[in-house]
């Protein structure tokens, strides 16, 4: 069976993916850190690259925004592609007042409101959690870099906007780091069907000060998160 949503070809996805939720970002990250690139997937314009960075191959590509998006390319990147390990690179909201904007997290664990995980586990919960050996690499490639990271769990949502003032208040107390709206389901099929995954974020905004990232000093972070990202491959 052949991919509905991706165009590739045997072959033409390396074992390693990064996957932005902006295609438009997977392609100036190609365009602006990988050699010998080779676009495979133009489907919807969801972007999707292959090159190499330092000698090593690694494919890049959009996974759209939110689970139902984010879960369709995983599913078909893993089974039918034989994708590997799969890194989500994005950025998130904080939730907790000590971080600044442009900081790194490399998220542990992700809890969530995905329906997808409801149904798989008959109203149970399960525990997304990311790959160690994923983590434990791209916290050394981190220190090698010198670039700070927080290590701790995060919320994934598919309701971006909320009324309710309060509502992260409970996750706070938690310790959750920061709101996004994808690696819940990237953990939870990554486990499913046999593969790694990893989400490494950029803190593009603290819901709690009210802080958001201008254009310079989020580009700046981004690469610093990429940076991260492609030592991976």
């Amino acid at each position: 069976m052949g991919s509905v949503h991706i165009e590739a070809e045997p072959g033409e996805v390396a074992e390693t993916i990064l996957l932005p939720g902006d295609p438009l970002r997977a392609k100036h990250v190609a365009d602006t850190m990988l050699e010998d690139v080779k676009c495979f997937n133009r489907v919807r314009n969801m972007l999707g690259f292959t090159g190499t960075y330092q000698g090593k191959r690694v494919s890049i590509m959009g996974s759209g925004m939110g689970m139902g998006s984010t879960s369709i390319y995983v599913n078909e990147l893993i089974k039918m592609y034989g994708v590997k390990n799969l890194i989500r690179v994005g950025t998130c909201g904080a939730i907790q007042e000590n971080l600044s904007i442009g900081q790194v997290i490399l998220a542990m664990s992700a809890s969530g409101d995905s329906g997808a995980n409801i149904a798989y586990f008959e109203g149970m919960h399960f525990a997304a959690t990311a790959d160690f050996e994923l983590l434990l690499k791209a916290h050394e490639a981190a220190q090698r870099l010198n670039i700070k990271t927080h290590q701790g769990s995060i919320f994934s949502t598919n309701t971006f906007y909320d009324d309710d003032p309060h509502r992260w208040d409970k996750w706070e107390k938690h310790g959750i780091l920061g709101v996004e709206m994808e690696s819940q389901i990237l953990f939870t099929l990554a486990k499913r069907l046999g593969a790694k995954a990893l989400s490494i974020l950029t803190v593009s905004d603290n819901i709690k000060t009210g802080a958001v990232s201008g254009h310079e000093e989020r580009e700046k972070s981004y690469v610093d998160m990429m940076k991260i990202a492609l030592e991976l491959a």
